[in-house]
């Protein structure tokens, strides 16, 4: 190693070795500590591209993997380049054979500077690291030992701890402890180096750690995917029971033969025995299965039917007409949805959009009874929810602060996971979407069940069902709906909540939003205070799959509502219920 810190040595003076005060070798010294610096710098890459494939993947083999590029390039390669550095300049100035370049051997017998000297006696020569702290000689070269010795150190450490924080982004923290433990027993097993040769070494290792966090910086953190498939835990497979031998059977020698069997007693058939054999019922609940809906006892199966009493309209629109009412034989309040004069597609639609949510089951997400014949169309029957929309909620109260939209994201994102986990895609996640409970709590409604391509109501705030403001890149060029272009209307609703306009801003005409959104604009619109700007961003990268996926949002920002001591299950606003 010595031979190597020789070759360093000479490449760093031929580099930067200029002749005036405190001398070439002097400089050279500090040009190798930058050197030295490099191989830290360049562990960290490794590790950050590691991550690129594995994410947050940390079982005993990755672990193991990690502590060996952390450990050679942090602690072992420094630590032999130090040593070998120092016994360079202590060879020559013993008088000894070093395998130094000419010039850097003619450049150490050089005196530059008066209070330097001869450079071969200031590099190898006066006291160790740890003599000069230790067994201090007074006055003001102790005040400067300590310093240098300890302050750029750990000024070094500080910066170490952030370069492994920045290759291990979207994970946990404790894997850093992998290089700064290294670099810490470095610093310890470096103290028998000559002390004049160490200050220098750390000024020229420190700027380059500080750097050397750009490089790691532009490798990038792991795909939001790629942590997915890391987090998910182990497929078991199951385990096949032992092979049981075959049953032994005599040959057919010592085989005994039987009488036939006597043939069955023949009974009177009674009244019992003819009686039909039991049907299973039929569920009343929603169908699993193709076909038509079956209608439950007392819904409205037919045009005259009376069970569900309307109280008032709630809303009006292309498609259909939305209506607060009442069932009579249950005696609860329920939205009545109904279809004006239906196709035949929207029906199906309805029908197979209905089975699914049905089996929905989420707090914050709207639940679906039945669907039933009205007189006026094919009905929607629905959970009442009494609140406002947010949208209605963020123009009248203003934008909300991040604890309250953190809880948003939160409680949203597990609504439409729960529904995605039922093979359901809400296809229409906006703030009028959103209604907000007198208790101040968000539920998701109206999962785009028999959406009309012609709907243009407009809610409170001026916004149209639908609206391209709220639509993701890929839907608006064509693409079919996925979870994650739900994920991506999700987060322009949180944007919304956050500063009052959509991400992308507002556009005069609904066309031109919408071209605005099929040629992915960028969002300029996001709130550039909040916490969860970061998260905003890549959740509207227009690239669905560099989106993170509704569980990842979910565990970050509910991990940053415990830290801030807030329950994610909390309200998001104080709502008055509307008068009736």
């Amino acid at each position: 190693m010595d031979s190597f810190a020789s070759s360093l040595l000479s490449f760093a003076y031929e580099v930067f070795g200029p002749g005036f005060c405190p001398g070439g070798a002097v400089w050279a010294t500090s040009m190798a500590g930058a050197l030295i610096a490099l191989f830290p710098v360049a562990g960290a890459v490794i590790v950050a591209l590691i991550r690129k494939f594995t994410g947050n993947r940390y079982d005993p083999t990755m672990m193991a993997v990690i502590g060996l590029v952390a450990g050679f390039f942090t602690l072992i390669m420094p630590w032999l380049l130090f040593i070998g550095v120092s016994s360079n300049f202590s060879a020559v100035r013993a008088g000894e054979s070093a395998d130094l370049s000419a010039g850097l051997m003619e450049e150490l017998g050089n005196n530059r500077c008066d209070f330097i000297g001869k450079q071969s006696d200031y590099l190898g020569g006066g006291q160790n690291v740890y003599e000069a702290l230790f067994y201090p000689s007074g006055g003001l070269a102790y005040g400067y030992y300590l310093g240098a010795l300890i302050g750029l150190p750990a000024l070094t450490l500080l910066f170490v701890m952030l370069l492994a924080r920045t290759a291990l982004r979207r994970g946990p923290k404790w894997p850093a402890r992998f290089f700064w433990i290294p670099f810490v027993l470095m610093f310890f097993f470096s103290i028998g180096v000559s002390a004049n040769t160490a200050v220098h070494l750390w000024l020229g290792f420190l700027p380059v750690i500080v750097l050397g966090i750009m490089p790691v910086a532009l490798v990038g953190p792991p795909a939001w995917s790629t942590l997915q498939r890391s987090e998910r835990p182990p497929e078991r497979r199951p385990v096949e029971p032992p092979r049981q031998p075959p049953p032994y059977v005599p040959p057919p020698s010592q085989q005994r033969q039987l009488p036939p069997p006597a043939p069955p007693k023949e009974y009177p058939k009674t009244a019992l025995a003819q009686a039909p054999e039991p049907q299973p019922a039929e569920s009343p609940g929603l169908a699993n299965t193709p076909g038509p809906m079956p209608v439950p006892p007392g819904s409205s199966g037919s045009a005259g039917s009376s069970r569900y009493r309307r109280v008032r309209r709630l809303g009006h629109g292309g498609f259909g007409t939305v209506w607060e009412a009442v069932d009579n034989q249950l005696g609860r309040t329920i939205a009545l949805k109904i279809a004006h004069a239906p196709d035949r597609d929207t029906v199906e639609r309805m029908q197979r959009e209905a089975r699914a949510l049905a089996v929905v089951n989420h707090p914050n997400c709207v639940k679906v009874y039945d669907l039933v014949e009205e007189p006026d169309g094919l009905a929607l029957v629905m959970e009442y929810l009494e609140g406002q929309p947010l949208g209605a909620a963020v123009d009248t109260g203003g934008p909300l602060d991040d604890v309250a939209a953190g809880r948003l994201w939160a409680t949203m994102a597990g609504a439409l996971s729960a529904a995605h986990e039922k093979g359901v895609l809400h296809r229409d996640v906006k703030p009028s979407n959103v209604i907000l409970d007198p208790a101040g709590i968000a539920h998701l409604i109206d999962f785009g069940i028999a959406r009309s391509k012609g709907d243009s109501q407009l809610t409170a705030t001026g916004m149209m069902i639908g609206t391209p403001d709220f639509t993701a890149p890929e839907t608006a060029a064509g693409a079919p709906a996925s979870p994650a272009s739900d994920a991506w209307q999700l987060a322009a609703t949180v944007s919304y909540a956050l500063s009052g306009q959509p991400p992308r801003g507002t556009r005069e005409t609904p066309m031109a939003a919408l071209m605005a959104a099929a040629r992915a604009e960028p969002a300029n619109k996001l709130p550039q205070r909040s916490v969860h700007s970061r998260l905003l961003i890549a959740s509207l990268d227009p690239e669905p799959r560099r989106r993170p996926t509704l569980a990842s949002v979910r565990k970050e920002v509910e991990g940053w509502l415990s830290r801030a001591g807030k329950s994610p299950d909390g309200p998001v606003t104080r709502v008055v219920p509307r008068a009736h």
